[in-house]
């Protein structure tokens, strides 16, 4: 008869020590708490990390209805055909709005901001505005006008809100054009400079491109406008300063112009204003006659020029001269000059 075994006592299956398991998911845990920690961090300190593109070749900004053009197509009661031809022309073309208080006042700016986000979505492009209402704006010339310091805070302030509420669509601001160039001539650099310091202050956020005055290559000498920039402060707050913004020079001469201000700064790039550029240079800044629209934004940059926009909006005068109406009022005449060899 053959045995049996004797039973054995069942052996236990091998696994890890609870005490290593627990340890081994805390720290699992800790590693997740850290990298959602350092996302947050990098949203909310405003750093440019997580995508974030600055303007280059290619980049096509919103064309507002809220622009000039776009309200003189529809008023074509009083206007000829060639008029609204033109306009017509503009109001399709990529071109950056004007913030400026008479037109979006404190408690209004906001909304304005928020409405041309929402364009800019539905056209698949970026948000495109100029901040135009600094006090003693233009120091009493063509474009007088801008707040008095507490409401220029609280209406920056607004603007900053509504762009920080905006994250889903890339904003480049072009902030006070002319406040650099001019201030020595207008006696007030200090007090610019430090205007400026703090709106940048209020303006800054994610996805958020700032660009100072950077005048253009017939005012300025660079290196008196990269000491003007420099002074601000701003250095890693702001992608650099904007050169040609209503004025005519060649693209070719803004490109060099942008290269030696960017050189002696140190740091920095561009943004060229191509919108009326298309017939070169004038000695005359304001109405000149013979102009002519200029290459479209998003055609040229390079390691210093982001790209170049269409800043100045066609078609709107720059002041009560050469048979203009007043500063940033629809001139149809101009709108038909400046367009007649792009229709």
């Amino acid at each position: 008869m053959t045995a049996t075994p004797a039973a054995r006592a069942p052996r236990r299956r091998r696994g890890f020590p609870r005490w290593l398991l627990v340890t081994i998911l805390a720290a699992a845990l800790v590693v997740i708490l850290v990298v959602i920690g350092v996302v947050g961090w990098l949203v909310t300190s405003g750093l440019q990390a997580l995508g974030a593109q600055p303007p280059a070749v290619g980049t096509t900004i919103v064309a507002p209805a809220e622009a000039k053009s776009a309200k003189a197509v529809l008023d074509d009661d009083a206007s000829t055909r060639e008029q609204i031809e033109a306009a017509q022309y503009l109001a399709a073309q990529p071109t950056a709005y004007w913030l400026t208080p008479e037109i979006d006042p404190i408690g209004e700016v906001g909304a304005r901001v928020l409405n041309l986000a929402s364009e800019a979505r539905e056209q698949n492009a970026s948000l495109a505005v100029v901040v135009y209402g600094l006090p003693e704006r233009d120091c009493g010339n063509h474009s007088a006008g801008g707040l008095d310091d507490a409401d220029y805070d609280t209406w920056t302030t607004q603007i900053g809100e509504a762009l920080d509420a905006t994250k889903d669509v890339q904003k480049i601001v072009v902030l006070e054009p002319d406040s650099l160039a001019l201030a020595p001539e207008c006696g007030n650099v200090d007090e610019r400079v430090a205007q400026l310091h703090d709106a940048v202050g209020r303006l800054t956020g994610v996805d958020t491109w700032i660009y100072l005055d950077g005048g253009h290559s017939n005012w300025v000498p660079a290196d008196q406008m990269a000491a003007l920039i420099d002074s601000v402060d701003v250095e890693g707050d702001v992608r650099g300063f904007t050169t040609n913004v209503s004025n005519f020079n060649t693209t070719t001469d803004e490109f060099s112009y942008a290269h030696e201000v960017a050189g002696i700064l140190g740091w920095g790039h561009a943004l060229i204003d191509t919108s009326r550029n298309g017939a070169g240079a004038t000695p005359d800044w304001c109405n000149p006659p013979g102009r002519l629209v200029g290459d479209a934004g998003g055609t040229y940059g390079d390691d210093v020029v982001d790209t170049n926009l269409w800043i100045k909006p066609p078609g709107e005068s720059d002041g009560e001269c050469n048979g203009g109406p007043a500063a940033g009022v629809w001139w149809p005449d101009a709108a038909v000059e400046l367009t007649r060899e792009a229709r």
